[in-house]
């Protein structure tokens, strides 16, 4: 089996199938070797049954320190209305287990989703799961519509307690009749702030009901929406579900915005990925419509956040170029920062996220290849994160694979450093689920 260029599938009239013209789909038993992974999480088209959509991948460590667990959302293919949550393990970060189900959608059932799924490890070795728990009324949409769905297991992940539906407090943006859910997704792990508490950032996007969206219907990436954040009290406690304490922020019910550069008076500022600086302040990053990764800092354990401002490699340096595409950062070892982007403004090969009338998800073909650059806090800069130069990590040479017909990668991504490995886990093409060692090497010959 050969892994054929993009070049070399399409004068061959697309023997595997096309996405739309210029983008063919490759041969699916090998197309997991493109972006050059050195380990393979979980490959439908190998020894795995499941043939839908993988995405959304968190890994992180096991209470005991003893293995890795990833948690992702599966789906037959994104948005059809059958997410669920499964979960695999491994001891040495190569070999992985056949995932199981946890909780949403079971097979051939249209209801009951349960989506993105963010963990927190607590001091006294339990694991809670959150996600968007799908109800019998939803707002904006089935998936990203919701109350706070929890799961607990207190024997790593082996065995899970019955589902809770936690209370979430309603926000300016929501939808006045409090009978129907927040919009809102998690898509990080929450990191601990200055305080030793778990904070996790949440995309909160407006109700339907107010009114503000795009005249063009074909064009979803602008969308009004904010970033907003969650503070978890008590976790480390072990409370029952209901008895979790959660703070809602920031304090003005104003959330982080960016200007939507097309449509006048919405904000678009999505997904909000933090880290915690070495003085304490919280630095955010996110996706915007502007063509480039948004920044805020919040000096005060997320109460408050400075005006977001489009993210440069340095102070007076270039902009970091990006679509509406998540935008993640990670505190890495040795004091240092990842950031990954596409280096690209929503516009390449003949696609553009500012297009009317789509003919298709214009999306699936802007987000690749993907790029990280390694950051160094700098406590005199107006930016407190300085990056070097970019490197490509990751580029699926524009073909496309899986259920969703995209060539995307690297999107929904997490890290973890385990047994000496710094790892970069990503979803390839919403398909696979795959890994990337960081090396030192690596690391040394971008770090600024």
């Amino acid at each position: 089996m050969h892994l054929y260029s993009r070049e070399w599938l399409i004068g061959n009239n697309y023997p595997f199938g096309k996405a739309f013209e210029g983008i063919p789909k490759g041969d699916p038993l090998v197309e997991y070797k493109r972006t050059s992974p050195d380990v393979v999480l979980y490959n439908p088209d190998g020894i795995e049954y499941y043939k839908g959509d993988n995405e959304h991948l968190l890994v992180f460590e096991s209470p005991d320190k003893k293995e890795l667990l990833a948690v992702w959302t599966q789906s037959s293919c994104e948005g059809k209305g059958n997410n669920h949550i499964v979960m695999s393990r491994s001891k040495d970060s190569v070999n992985w287990t056949t995932p199981v189900y946890i909780v949403g959608s079971k097979e051939n059932e249209k209801f009951n989703q349960a989506s993105w799924a963010f963990p927190i490890v607590t001091s006294k070795n339990r694991i809670y799961l959150f996600y968007t728990k799908q109800l019998e009324l939803f707002d904006n949409s089935q998936a990203g519509s919701g109350g706070l769905g929890c799961v607990y297991s207190d024997d790593f992940g082996f065995t899970w307690s019955d589902e809770t539906v936690l209370p979430m407090a309603r926000s300016r943006f929501d939808n006045p009749d409090a009978k129907y859910p927040k919009n809102w997704i998690v898509w990080q792990k929450p990191i601990k702030d200055a305080n030793n508490k778990y904070i996790a950032g949440y995309t909160l996007c407006t109700s339907h009901v107010h009114n503000i969206s795009d005249y063009d219907k074909t064009r979803w990436v602008n969308q009004d929406s904010r970033c907003y954040f969650m503070r978890f009290e008590n976790i480390d406690d072990n409370p029952d579900p209901y008895d979790i304490q959660i703070t809602w922020l920031p304090d003005d019910d104003k959330g982080i915005e960016v200007d939507n550069p097309i449509i006048k008076n919405m904000s678009t500022a999505q997904e909000p990925a933090i880290t915690l600086l070495p003085d304490g302040r919280i630095f955010c990053i996110m996706r915007t419509v502007s063509g480039y990764v948004y920044y805020s800092i919040s000096e005060d354990n997320g109460h408050t956040f400075k005006k977001a401002q489009p993210l440069r490699y340095g102070d007076n340096m270039d902009y970091i170029k990006h679509p509406l595409s998540p935008a993640p950062i990670y505190s890495i070892k040795d004091g240092l920062y990842l950031i990954a982007f596409h280096d690209n403004d929503g516009e390449r090969i003949g696609f553009s996220q500012k297009k009317e009338n789509w003919e298709y998800n214009m999306s699936n073909f802007i987000r690749n290849p993907l790029y990280i650059a390694i950051g160094r806090f700098d406590s005199n800069a107006e930016q407190p994160i300085q990056f070097g130069k970019k490197y490509k990590l990751l580029d699926t040479e524009d073909v496309a694979a899986g259920p969703k017909n995209t060539s995307e990668t690297g999107t929904y991504t997490s890290m973890t450093y385990f047994k000496d490995k710094l790892m970069f886990w990503y979803p390839d093409r919403k398909y696979y689920l795959l890994g990337k060692e960081i090396t030192d090497e690596l690391i040394e010959q971008i770090v600024p």
